[in-house]
């Protein structure tokens, strides 16, 4: 058993968790353009382990329950951590930051009370498009300033409003799945 919780897959996963703090830190001491790659290449890394232990989990034969939590919450506190550290330099509208938080905690709560009735939502694509957008667009907001004549901040305001719609989107069709099934069983 310790074999299988205590995997490659599920390393991964776990330190995307333990990188935020690292994160926070950097961030609260933002105050030039090398504070920001920092954070932004912490967090593109952290990013990537995203693919990475899925990958490892799905070649290797790693797939744990636990795994799949650690993965959907590494997810939530990687990105819900990083938006609120960016809205204090103010990188980012407050209420786009509430609303994709607000919509992580109510899709988790869903997919709790899904469970409780033996159901089981799996993540769509739509979320998976949805993760790779709020990933990508935080990215960007981490390096904020221009490079090779790209204005990292507007890419990552373009990417974050395409991110708040499919957050929203895949966040209804959650409540759909859910309550089609609930009242069909």
């Amino acid at each position: 058993m310790t074999r299988r919780v205590f995997n490659l897959a599920n390393n991964l996963t776990l330190f995307r968790i333990v990188i935020v703090p690292v994160l926070i830190v950097i961030l609260l001491y933002s105050t030039n353009r090398n504070s920001s790659l920092i954070a932004a290449a912490l967090f593109i890394i952290a990013a990537l382990t995203d693919w990475l232990d899925g990958y490892i989990a799905r070649r290797q034969n790693l797939i744990t329950s636990l795994g799949k939590f650690l993965d959907a919450l590494a997810d939530k506190i990687l990105v819900s951590v990083t938006l609120i550290m960016l809205l204090s330099l103010n990188r980012v509208p407050a209420w786009i930051v509430a609303i994709i938080i607000a919509r992580e905690v109510a899709v988790t709560g869903l997919r709790i009370a899904a469970s409780h009735e033996k159901l089981i939502i799996e993540a769509s694509k739509l979320a998976k498009y949805k993760t790779t957008f709020q990933l990508s667009a935080t990215a960007a907001l981490l390096i904020h300033y221009t490079y090779f004549n790209i204005n990292f901040h507007l890419l990552g305001m373009i990417l974050l409003w395409i991110a708040l719609v499919i957050t929203l989107w895949s966040g209804i069709i959650y409540f759909i799945k859910f309550f089609s099934r609930a009242f069909t069983t």
